[in-house]
Formats: structure tokens, C-alpha cells, sequence
């Protein structure tokens, strides 16, 4: 089962988890087989880091949520809050093999947040650009609750833009970036 974990930082978290980089990839590396994609999120054009994205595959519920909640971050405070959802790996492969590589453009996640009609159940011309797509899903995977993608685009706008905006509750678009030491 795929599962889309976001772990969203506390406000003046960043020296917290400087200090605890080396203990969260370590963890990480226990993981390095299951993982679909990582990396931080960070405020709109800079550095500082504002959460942490892993699209995990992993046996069952219980293991995601130990994973989610497990995680040294976690354990330590850096993170307000986890959103940790099912999730379809729609284009079937992981971000190592994206065909753009993990240098160069502007990378993005983006959120379409909502629960109702099924929407963007094929991902949009440009699979090029695309690092990972696929729908956040209910805990049994049966109900449809928003899309998360993690692509390459021009600038923010654009990134917003491959989600239909009107059949969402809202659309969060983050800064992204490639994590981990691969």
C-alpha cells in the first residue's frame, strides 16, 4: 500500500531540526527500498524548511502510521502537524527516476485538498515534468479525498494550475525539493 505522508514544522522549529538531520536520515535509510519520493517543503523562495514529504510504500495502515509518527522529527517536536493519507502512485515509478534528474528548475508539491467528486484521475499533458502523482485516498482507499503532486514547473502558478481548481476545497502549493542522500 502507497501512503503520502506530509509532516508540516512548528513555527522556529528550523535549529531543532538542523540539529536532528543526521538521526532523520538515518531513519530514513531503514526506509530507502519503500520510498517513493522525499524531500522539504520551504517558504515560497527561500530556505527555511517549513515540512517534509515522504510517499512511502508500506504493508498496512499500522506501518504507515508507525512511520509517520515514529520518525525523529516527529519524536522531537519539529512538526506541528502529520497529514498522512493513502495514496496511488499513478505514474508507477519513483522520483530516482524522473526524467529531469533531481538538479535544475523550480519543484513544487501540490495539494488539491477536498472531499467530493473524483477529479484529475489522469495526470495532465507534460508527464515529463511530473515527479509523482496520484490521489490522497480514505484509509481504505475506497473514497477519493484530493490529489498530491510533486513536479517541475515555471513558477508557482503553473504548478497550481495541473490541478482543476474548482473541484477542490483548496489548492496548497509548496517550494520542494529532492531529499535524502540518494
Amino acid at each position: 500500500m502507497e501512503f503520502f505522508c506530509y509532516h508540516r514544522d512548528r513555527p522556529d522549529s528550523a535549529a531543532l531540526r538542523d540539529e536532528l538531520v543526521e538521526e532523520h536520515w538515518a531513519y530514513m535509510d531503514r526506509y530507502a527500498a519503500e520510498l517513493i519520493a522525499r524531500g522539504p517543503t520551504f517558504v515560497r523562495g527561500g530556505e527555511t524548511a517549513t515540512g517534509s514529504v515522504h510517499i512511502v510504500d508500506l504493508p498496512d495502515l499500522a506501518s504507515a502510521r508507525a512511520f509517520a509518527f515514529d520518525e525523529p522529527n516527529y519524536q522531537a517536536g519539529v512538526y506541528r502537524d502529520v497529514m498522512l493519507r493513502r495514496w496511488r502512485n499513478v505514474l508507477g515509478r519513483t522520483m530516482w527516476d524522473f526524467p529531469g534528474g533531481r538538479e535544475g528548475g523550480n519543484r513544487y508539491l501540490v495539494l488539491g485538498l477536498g472531499d467530493g467528486e473524483a477529479a484529475d484521475l489522469v495526470p495532465p499533458p507534460g508527464p515529463d515534468e511530473l515527479i509523482a502523482y496520484g490521489p490522497l485516498l480514505s484509509d481504505d482507499g475506497e473514497r477519493r479525498l484530493g490529489t498530491a503532486v510533486l513536479l517541475r514547473a515555471a513558477d508557482p502558478e503553473a504548478a497550481r494550475a495541473v490541478l482543476t481548481p474548482d473541484r477542490y476545497a483548496g489548492i496548497e502549493v509548496h517550494d520542494w525539493e529532492f531529499g535524502g542522500r540518494r
